[in-house]
């Protein structure tokens, strides 16, 4: 079963002024946490330990028909 995550974004003012929200597919809060790994750049490496926090406090939704596991929408500021 895969959930759909509604993720905090991890990295604090004022580097991002108002934060934002992602929407990620996945089976586990290991796997939406690599899937970030993965999407977040190079520059915004040194807030990685907050991801995990953020993964294990969204929001999850069940899935009703099997999805690919992806970062489906992000929006950041």
């Amino acid at each position: 079963m895969k959930y759909l995550y509604l993720v905090d974004y991890w990295i604090p003012f004022p580097s991002s002024e108002y934060g934002g929200i992602m929407s990620i597919i996945g089976e586990d809060d290991n796997e939406v946490h690599d899937l970030l790994l993965d999407w977040r750049d190079e520059y915004n490496s040194e807030y990685d330990s907050r991801i995990m926090e953020r993964v294990v406090n969204a929001q999850k939704f069940a899935l009703a028909t099997e999805e690919d596991s992806r970062v489906v929408n992000t929006f950041t500021t």
